[in-house]
């Protein structure tokens, strides 16, 4: 059919290539929840995730053999696919995983001399760039959105008029619709944001202090050290003059 290798990317790679690539970008996201990618791999990577949290979702021995051709590592994965994925994104219709573009991890990469060429030095060039994503699973422990929503409402609240604007009001309803106990969540992180702050304002006074203490000792040592050397000086012209 023409036109129909325009339906996805290629990534620049051949059929059996771009599957395990895929196949590994999936494994590793139902296995750390959160990974980091080029925009592109993580678009494709996105599309594989989303149906494979479907059929995690029907729960069916078809469903299990699919997603067992799937991962990489499908005794650790099945379990948690079929277990508290499917309970968490039981009530959700959809958009069980989230793509936010980031800046590109390496800016910079080596290129290997020839072989034979012990004494040359690794050559440093610019890398290709190439636009960088995060692919996450949202409503769990490492949605990013959920924490900067969290981090927003906390700084709204501190404000001038205490109050959330419309974009922040959206943005809560949206991490907090699905998520089982959301509204209870947003405020527990919000808390411990709380107390994070919290602590790391009494660290760093506690470090202001410990620096104002250590200059004041070290100014009383160079006073200490001034008068020693005015006392020895004033006994060697006392010894000259006799």
């Amino acid at each position: 059919m023409a036109g129909g290798g325009g339906k996805y990317r290629h990534l620049g790679r051949k059929s059996s290539h771009r599957q395990a690539l895929l196949r590994n970008l999936v494994t590793s996201l139902f296995e750390n929840e959160s990974i980091t990618t080029t925009w592109h791999k993580a678009k494709e990577a996105q599309r594989l995730a989303d149906k494979l949290i479907t059929l995690g979702k029907k729960n069916s021995e078809a469903s299990r053999r699919r997603a067992l051709e799937i991962f990489y590592k499908p005794h650790q994965i099945i379990p948690k696919l079929f277990g508290p994925l499917r309970e968490r994104y039981a009530d959700r219709p959809g958009g069980y995983t989230r793509v936010l573009r980031i800046e590109p991890k390496q800016k910079w990469e080596y290129y290997s001399v020839a072989q034979g060429d012990k004494g040359a030095i690794p050559e440093r060039k610019p890398s290709d760039q190439a636009p960088s994503a995060i692919l996450e699973l949202v409503d769990g422990p490492k949605d990013m959105r959920f924490a900067m929503t969290a981090r927003t409402v906390l700084r709204q609240r501190e404000g001038y008029s205490g109050q959330l604007n419309n974009i922040t009001k959206l943005n809560v309803e949206k991490v907090t619709r699905f998520r089982k106990g959301g509204a209870e969540a947003l405020e527990e992180a919000i808390r411990k944001l709380q107390v994070g702050d919290k602590k790391g304002a009494a660290k760093i006074v506690k470090e202001q202090e410990e620096l104002a203490e250590s200059e004041d000792l070290a100014a009383a040592e160079e006073a200490v050290r001034s008068e020693k050397e005015a006392a020895e000086l004033a006994k060697k012209v006392e010894n000259l003059k006799v």
